[in-house]
């Protein structure tokens, strides 16, 4: 199996003032916790694009007729689809059954800058080695990416997500299932107040102002 067959998800809240990154809003205010959402999202898709792997997907929550996500599938061409309802397990669950019938899929979020088109690459290429999964851990004890070769429902029901035991209870139940997996390296995301120096280091170390540079179009 090639990298190239493996598809890629990305999961996503519209950037609404006080419903998007809601625990930075004491730091940045409602508004500009929905730019900075924006602005990871944006970010997050030209990631995924710059991979050069499968179709790229975008899971739009609440819908995807929202006009920033309009207006993103108008100037990237990413195929968006409404994230079903439920819980996170239960939505992510329901994106690995409509993908993996046509290989492999990794799903991301939005909220870690750090990830890389060279992380995606590594995770495409554990899934293309016979792994049955793979995971990106997050420094906060959850997962920033995860990549199956089919769909797993025991990694997805009652899980508190959110908690720091997501990760720990994940590798349980592969333990459990007997599954193989892999973890090629743990990053960090952007949840709270004291992510936003870290995050403005990142940009400064990319010798830019934001991710917005290079998907321009007014989204």
């Amino acid at each position: 199996m090639n990298p190239e067959t493996v598809s890629i998800a990305v999961f996503a809240r519209a950037p609404e003032p006080g419903a998007a990154k809601t625990r930075l809003i004491p730091a940045l205010g409602a508004q500009g916790a929905a730019r900075l959402h924006r602005q990871l999202t944006l970010r997050a898709v030209r990631t995924a694009r710059e991979a050069g792997l499968g179709p790229v997907t975008l899971w739009c929550a609440p819908d995807s007729q929202h006009r920033f996500f309009r207006a993103l599938r108008q100037v990237t061409r990413v195929e968006c689809r409404t994230q079903p309802p439920g819980d996170l397990g239960a939505r992510m669950l329901h994106a690995f059954r409509r993908h993996c019938g046509e290989g492999p899929l990794l799903l991301i979020g939005t909220d870690c800058p750090a990830l890389a088109a060279g992380d995606l690459h590594a995770a495409a290429q554990a899934l293309s080695e016979d792994s049955d999964a793979v995971f990106l851990p997050a420094e906060d004890g959850g997962y920033v990416l995860i990549g199956l070769r089919r769909p797993q429902p025991s990694l997805f029901a009652g899980i508190a997500w959110g908690a720091e035991s997501v990760m720990d209870e994940t590798r349980a139940r592969l333990r459990a299932a007997g599954a193989t997996w892999r973890e090629p390296r743990t990053l960090w995301d952007v949840d709270r107040p004291a992510d936003l120096q870290r995050l403005a280091a990142l940009w400064r170390d990319e010798a830019r102002q934001s991710p917005l540079s290079t998907i321009q179009g007014g989204v």
